[in-house]
């Protein structure tokens, strides 16, 4: 009993967590509503005795993917009049959109039953006598091992190619990048001084960065001078 209420009050907050994700007009409430989307479906997967999952999609989606979007989102120079001004003119092409969706999930649902032999036709069924964990372990990295790496392979093609669209500037400057040789290449004189700091106790020496000076150009101290000569005038 106290399951079954359990499935109703995570399930009816998932449902709702989930509705605010889509209707929330703040994205950093949207993403806020969706780490709680993720809490409650992790405590469902708790119920169904999936706990791997559930400590999956907590540490991994709530602890990693939920946060990145919080922080790229708020990030963003978001134009919320830009992306809003287009909303009644194509409203009605969603909604028919969205009702020609909901109708063909209709009839999926409608014609779905299931077969009575439905416990036998399983491709992996469990194993009463090994853990939950282990058998997904053994799924992933051993039966679909060579599967599961072309998804990692993808999935880091696909994050490569969102940093090379995303890596420009707005105001046509090319982007400084990295330069790997020339930081190793560094030594401790270029970058750190000795300095004696006397406080009380024994005289001691620490590291500090250096102060990079700028030295002032011919051309510089000429107009220094100049405006000088003007403002004596």
């Amino acid at each position: 009993m106290i399951t079954a209420i359990a499935f109703y009050v995570f399930a009816a907050i998932l449902l709702a967590s989930a509705t605010m994700v889509v209707s929330a007009r703040n994205p950093v409430h949207a993403v806020l509503f969706l780490i709680l989307a993720f809490f409650n479906a992790a405590a469902l997967f708790l119920i169904a005795g999936a706990e791997f999952l559930a400590m999956t999609l907590v540490i991994v989606y709530v602890g990693a993917v939920a946060v990145l979007f919080l922080f790229v989102v708020m990030m963003l120079d978001i134009d919320r009049v830009t992306l809003t001004e287009g909303v009644q003119r194509y409203a009605p092409l969603g909604i028919a959109v969205g009702f020609v969706l909901l109708l063909e999930l209709g009839f999926v649902l409608s014609g779905w039953k299931f077969a009575p032999d439905v416990m036998t036709l399983r491709l992996a069924p469990m194993n009463p006598a090994i853990h939950n964990t282990q058998q997904l372990g053994q799924l992933i990295y051993t039966d679909y091992v060579y599967l599961f790496q072309v998804a990692g392979l993808v999935l880091f093609v696909a994050m490569i190619g969102a940093i090379v669209l995303t890596l420009r500037d707005k105001s046509g400057k090319p982007s400084r990048h990295q330069s790997i040789a020339r930081q190793i290449a560094r030594t401790p004189a270029e970058t750190l001084a000795m300095v004696e700091i006397v406080a009380g106790a024994p005289t001691q020496a620490f590291l500090k960065p250096l102060v990079v000076e700028t030295v002032a150009t011919h051309d510089e101290h000429h107009e220094d001078a100049h405006h000088t000569g003007h403002g004596g005038h």
